[in-house]
């Protein structure tokens, strides 16, 4: 029985390594970093203090001490975990105390907590669509959204990045044939920096009586006069059906949320597999966020100086002929170079200068795509912005 099970393991081993060979020579291999110590823009990187140019930390609360402080006073009275799903006995006052706090700040009635936006999406767009109905899903959507779509069981029709022409041409000629449909986009989206243009979406939902389903993880907290995300910036608060958010980005902290009305919270308390059978966030996780959303209403420099870098570095590369997409200060600045080993090459060549910058590969984006993504925080020193930009122009001069 032993030598059979290790003759298995052996077996599969091999064909795992083989497996793992054709991912590094195509780019495509993945592996871990120990990273530590979040300060002003930098992190402690297998031992070495670099800048840090790949988090999703865009207001620099990650590491905010009195974040800290709030999650440590509710971890001493409260535990380390809420012990049990939140359907049974791990619902506590400071979950449904976050819960109001995101409506108010989204324009919901309600809002619903999870774990994750992974989970939020894998639940909430299965427990929403099923057989007869029809999701359209833009073209860049986020792996966790194309996970949702493919559970949902429903037909999924994919339409080209931001054309809501086409869209509602989709919509006109296919509508009447389903029960029900709902279109999925994301607020930003995270891999190209640009946004969906909301305003004029939701009049096309309207027409063809479809629901819309907005992903605002990488929106909420910078964008918006006061940082509620692409629904206030494009001025259609409380006119979108769904709306879902991440804790993990902009507030520093971890876990994720959908909003909209009563009922709809209320069915996915019943239906969404992903809320139903997992254990409650921990109490002192929600006593961050909340302390996070504080903070980010009320020191509205740092929307400000996240957009200030944004501005900072585009201008100076496009100036250079390097071309980025997205608004002139969006927060999230993709460079396009194609291949992957060659992407990878300068995500190194940066890293021993000195500076984290995100290199995406596929299955994340499309083949042929792969690129840069420079992350903007509000605690970037200019002078580590500008540092940035220098060294960046000189090494893409090599590529």
């Amino acid at each position: 029985m032993v030598d059979s099970l290790s003759t298995r393991h052996s077996t599969m081993n091999a064909a795992l390594d083989e497996e793992l060979r054709i991912l590094e020579a195509s780019g495509l291999k993945r592996s871990l970093r120990q990273v530590q110590q979040r300060r002003a823009g930098t992190v402690l990187l297998n031992g070495e203090r670099v800048a840090d140019f790949a988090s999703n930390d865009y207001l620099g609360l990650a590491s905010d001490p009195r974040v800290a402080r709030a999650a440590h006073a509710v971890l001493q009275a409260e535990g380390t975990g809420a012990g049990a799903a939140r359907l049974i006995s791990g619902n506590h006052p400071i979950h449904e105390a976050l819960e109001h706090t995101l409506a108010r700040l989204k324009g919901c009635d309600y809002t619903l907590l999870f774990p994750s936006g992974y989970m939020v999406n894998v639940g909430a767009i299965p427990a929403l669509t099923d057989r007869g109905d029809v999701i359209y899903s833009d073209e860049l959507n986020h792996a966790s959204l194309i996970d949702g779509c493919r559970l949902s069981r429903a037909t999924v029709r994919v339409f080209p990045h931001n054309d809501l022409d086409g869209l509602g041409r989709m919509l006109a000629a296919e509508r009447h044939l389903f029960r029900r449909a709902m279109i999925v986009v994301e607020g930003v989206f995270s891999m190209d920096g640009d946004s969906c243009p909301l305003d004029r979406l939701v009049p096309i939902a309207r027409r063809y009586d479809a629901w819309t389903y907005v992903d605002d993880a990488h929106g909420t907290g910078v964008l918006g006069a006061t940082g509620a995300g692409s629904l206030e910036h494009y001025g259609v608060a409380g006119q979108v059906d769904i709306v879902v958010g991440t804790l993990g980005k902009a507030l520093g902290t971890s876990g994720a949320y959908v909003g909209g009305s009563q009922e709809l919270v209320e069915f996915l308390v019943s239906r969404a597999r992903s809320f139903i059978f997992t254990t409650g966030s921990p109490p002192a996780l929600a006593a961050a966020t909340l302390e996070a959303l504080r903070i980010a209403q009320v020191e509205t420099w740092r929307r400000e100086a996240v957009r200030d870098r944004a501005r900072r570095v585009r201008s100076r590369l496009n100036a250079a002929g390097i071309a980025t997409s997205g608004a002139d200060d969006g927060h999230i600045i993709p460079i396009v170079i194609g291949d992957p080993v060659k992407t990878m090459s300068v995500v190194t060549d940066l890293r021993r200068r000195g500076f984290l910058v995100g290199g995406v590969r596929p299955p994340t984006v499309p083949a042929g795509t792969s690129r840069l993504r420079l992350s903007m925080s509000a605690v970037h020193p200019v002078e580590l912005v500008d540092s940035l930009t220098a060294t960046l122009l000189d090494v893409l001069r090599k590529v």
